[in-house]
């Protein structure tokens, strides 16, 4: 046991708690950041999974992170490189057809499926764009707060929901219409009012429902399809892109920017349980019983976690501990890793080239993906499930020998309790997925690590597997994230912040929570 004194002590070392750190110890605090596993990066992290072969383990490609934290970070200097997709996706089908997107492509390939969808993609694109535009622009904005004590405390709020009300209303009657429905709608109704033929909405389509336990058609997840629109790579809007050396490059280059400012990164130092004092948190005790004491406990963790495991309910309302029981949390994910001894030869496009550098997606219409989720819901995974594969080692070298490849697969429907003992019977369907429309893929398979749900909110503390620390919802959204009254990064908890993907903007490596968190409790805790 031993105990220790510092300015902040951040529970949870991954990019948020990072990007936390970076802000809060460059305005002069010191910062000590405790990560309950043997490496920084949370979610965000590259790992040998197989003898020679090392991957992303969880989250798998960039776009969302965001430029002013990389630019303020510095995390070029510090080692972090991302090339671009030299096609952005591809879709295999089953009658030998493929639709290939990218930069100079989307165009001539919807052409054709539907003269009339392609004509209609680039008023699409820039419609989209607009709202997009917007929601880039709040990302960096702590939400309007609701609060009490009268309209003195309130004006500073009632004034930032003012400018926002401006943005909005300088869109134009149109543009407004349209952020109503991606806001409201469902991706699905939202795109059968834009497109005929199945192919390009099963292209936009699978957005919404990326780490989203929901059909198309569910109410709402046409935001999920936008939430995933607003990044950009190396300047390049709407791309996507690979991190050299795995998502683990990032919060590695992270790590390094902090230990610059003299952060105190903390490994193997798995929290027990914060510290409260008169109501007021005022550090962490860590399992092996150290003290940290603290002027402020700032949480990168998801906060369900937070709050059912770590403080005490004594100090916390019991209307937040209410509706923090009912915070909906889950999600439709099975990640797997996948050492391959060949690139895969897809019956629709055989041979090597730009598609395998894509978003594979295997999800052929709107339909299909409704009827996963309808499946899994009655049994716990679907027969026909969503696979999305990506091939970093056709960009990367460094992840695997010559000739050898990995491949990230994100799949989707599985019940978020899904049990264990059904994770094989699971993972082997996702590869015959892949294999009928590549026949072969399943014998270049030479090494596999398939993490189920609760595999994911074991290792890294996703409860039910939810990727975004909490549901997309209206609900869970905005000036409602994680509960109304608390979007300031401020918890019920005197001296209590959140700085994780349970708060605005969301989930996604953003690095988005952390930056904004930092600047609300640089308002309440002064560099001595």
């Amino acid at each position: 046991m031993a105990q220790s004194t510092t300015d902040i002590v951040i529970l949870g070392g991954g990019h948020n708690g990072l990007v936390c750190a970076f802000y809060l110890a460059r305005a002069g605090l010191k910062v000590t950041v405790l990560e309950r596993r043997g490496v920084v990066g949370g979610a965000a992290v590259t790992e040998e999974f197989h003898p020679g072969f090392r991957n992303s383990t969880a989250s798998y490609t960039v776009s969302l992170l965001n430029p002013r934290v990389i630019a303020d970070m510095d995390l070029a200097r510090h080692g972090l490189r991302v090339v671009e997709r030299r096609a952005a996706n591809f879709l295999p089908f089953d009658d030998g057809r493929y639709l290939l997107t990218g930069e100079g492509r989307t165009q001539a390939e919807v052409a054709k499926f539907s003269t009339r969808d392609a004509e209609r993609l680039p008023e699409y694109e820039a419609r989209l764009e607009t709202i997009a535009a917007i929601l880039r622009d709040l990302i960096l904005t702590t939400p309007p707060n609701v609060v009490e004590g009268g309209w003195l405390a309130a004006l500073p709020e009632m004034l930032k929901a003012a400018s926002l009300g401006r943005r909005v209303s300088g869109l134009g009657l149109a543009a407004q219409r349209d952020l109503l429905d991606l806001f409201a709608k469902s991706a699905g109704d939202w795109l059968d009012g834009w497109f005929e033929s199945d192919p390009i909405k099963a292209l936009f389509g699978f957005d919404s429902v990326v780490g989203n336990y929901a059909s198309p058609y569910t109410p709402g997840s046409a935001y999920v399809l936008l939430h995933h629109v607003f990044g950009e790579v190396n300047g390049k809007k709407g791309a996507w892109g690979h991190a050299i050396g795995g998502m683990g490059a990032i919060t590695q280059a992270m790590a390094v920017a902090c230990a610059e400012q003299g952060v105190d990164i903390r490994l193997d130092a798995s929290v027990a349980e914060v510290l409260t004092e008169k109501g007021r948190a005022v550090g962490a005790v860590t399992e092996a019983g150290d003290v940290i004491r603290a002027r402020a406990v700032v949480s990168n963790l998801h906060p369900r976690l937070l709050f059912n495991r770590l403080v005490d309910p004594a100090v916390v309302p019991a209307d937040f501990t209410e509706r923090m029981s009912r915070y909906a949390s889950g999600s439709g994910t099975f990640r797997m890793n996948l050492a391959l001894s060949e690139l895969p030869r897809f019956t629709a496009l055989p041979g090597a080239g730009d598609h395998l550098t894509a978003g594979i997606i295997i999800a052929p219409t709107l339909a299909y993906m409704d009827r996963a989720y309808a499946e899994a819901r009655l049994n716990g995974w679907s027969s026909k499930p969503i696979v999305e594969m990506l091939i970093p080692s056709t960009l990367d070298d460094s992840l695997a020998a010559t000739g050898q490849h990995v491949a990230s697969l994100f799949c989707q429907h599985v019940a978020p309790d899904l049990a264990d003992e059904h994770r094989d019977t699971v993972a082997d369907l996702m590869i015959e997925t892949v294999e009928a429309l590549a026949p072969g893929f399943k014998a270049s398979v030479v090494g596999r690590l398939a993490l189920g749900p609760r595999d994911l909110e074991r290792r890294f503390g996703l409860i039910s597997g939810d990727i975004f620390h909490g549901r997309l919802t209206l609900d869970q959204l905005f000036s409602a994230r994680p509960v109304l009254g608390h979007a300031d990064h401020r918890m019920p908890v005197p001296g209590l912040y959140l700085c994780g993907s349970g708060a605005h903007p969301g989930g996604g490596v953003t690095g988005a929570p952390g930056h904004n968190a930092a600047r609300a409790i640089l308002r309440d805790v002064r560099p001595r």
